[in-house]
């Protein structure tokens, strides 16, 4: 696409933008473009809302996020946001022990922890709205999986010369489509699968497990058994973390999308309802959850070789996880029994564990 073809498809979503705005002016860049039947890297690409966007690439003539991201070690404390239609993780301090290398990239941080799946990783932008700069960074389909804020404390000197190291000439982005899920919504065999299950050694061998049946989370929630999986009340994880924030129960909490997975461990302390959307908001960690998305939450059991994992899940309707909820714990370590205690408390049936 030419400089002038795609100042013309910019000026043109720029233009339906002012006119949405117009009517309804707090619409959020997801929700905006949303309405306008376009992604969220192309409302970015064009300006939308009196932003100013630069398109951000490893190499001359190729996307690589991948490179950009190596870098970010160099900015100093920062705020990292992964977020997806229902839930917004937002979490501050430095990208500390970065590994980037292949698919999938871990940041293994005190503060920033997250988990980085780079294969659906398509563009990265530099951002300035209103004063607030940031780097986005966007899937094939043009969704945000990661969004990294500049703060107070971030280098500005290492934030301005990683801007201008990878500035380049924008191009619009080419949006695919996510492809409809192959998974199946019920498990054909229940009795392989609860063994399977139950043969589990680590939590991270679920979701091979899941690709292995061909099968839902949600299917395969159902499938397990009461004892493995039992459906809970939707605002049980308003009373876990009212119960955590009292006690000062240090939680970990997991919010991603098909691109990146992040992490808070700790405690809470200040939640406070906004309409629709239940809020932690602590000077490091802020979580917005909307709960009126939440069509089910399971307690869910997993056997480990260090005992029974306990979690608490949400799902929206779509049958997607909305956020996933455990006891502060590292491998080695059993679960925390306040924690247990915690979830049993929420079941109303007996839990393997």
């Amino acid at each position: 696409m030419s400089e002038r073809d795609f100042e013309n498809r910019a000026a043109a979503l720029r233009a339906r933008h002012d006119a949405l705005a117009a009517s309804q002016p707090r619409l959020r860049a997801r929700n905006a473009a949303q309405a306008l039947g376009v992604s969220e890297a192309e409302w970015v690409a064009a300006g939308c809302g009196g932003l100013r966007a630069t398109a951000l690439r490893g190499a001359p003539d190729a996307l690589a996020p991948q490179a950009i991201f190596r870098e970010l070690g160099s900015l100093g404390e920062v705020m990292a946001l992964t977020r997806n239609d229902w839930c917004v993780h937002e979490r501050h301090g430095r990208y500390e022990d970065i590994q980037a290398e292949g698919p999938v990239g871990l940041v293994l941080g005190p503060d920033i922890d997250l988990r980085v799946f780079f294969s659906c990783w398509k563009s990265a932008w530099a951002v300035e709205d209103e004063g607030r700069q940031s780097l986005q960074f966007f899937d094939g389909a043009g969704v945000a999986v990661h969004k990294v804020y500049r703060t107070d404390a971030t280098d500005a000197a290492a934030w301005d010369a990683l801007v201008s190291r990878f500035a380049a000439p924008a191009q619009w982005p080419e949006v695919q489509p996510y492809a409809p899920s192959d998974e199946a919504q019920r498990v054909a065999d229940s009795a392989g699968w609860r063994e399977a299950w139950l043969a589990m050694q680590d939590t991270h061998e679920f979701f091979p497990l899941l690709r292995k049946f061909k099968v839902s989370r949600l299917a395969a929630l159902a499938a397990a058994g009461e004892d493995l999986a039992q459906r809970v009340p939707a605002d049980s994880v308003e009373r876990m973390l009212e119960s955590a924030a009292a006690s000062g129960l240090s939680i970990m909490c997991f919010v991603g999308n098909r691109g990146m997975i992040q992490i808070h461990t700790g405690p809470v302390h200040k939640l406070q309802r906004t309409g629709p959307w239940y809020n932690v908001l602590d000077p490091k960690f802020n979580l917005h959850l909307n709960t009126t998305a939440i069509v089910s939450a399971w307690v869910v059991n997993k056997p480990t070789s260090d005992g029974w994992v306990t979690s608490l899940e949400l799902y929206a309707g779509t049958g997607d996880l909305i956020a996933q909820f455990f006891g502060e714990r590292k491998p080695g370590k059993p679960e925390l029994r306040a924690w247990r205690e915690l979830m049993l408390g929420l079941c109303a049936a007996p839990l393997a564990a």
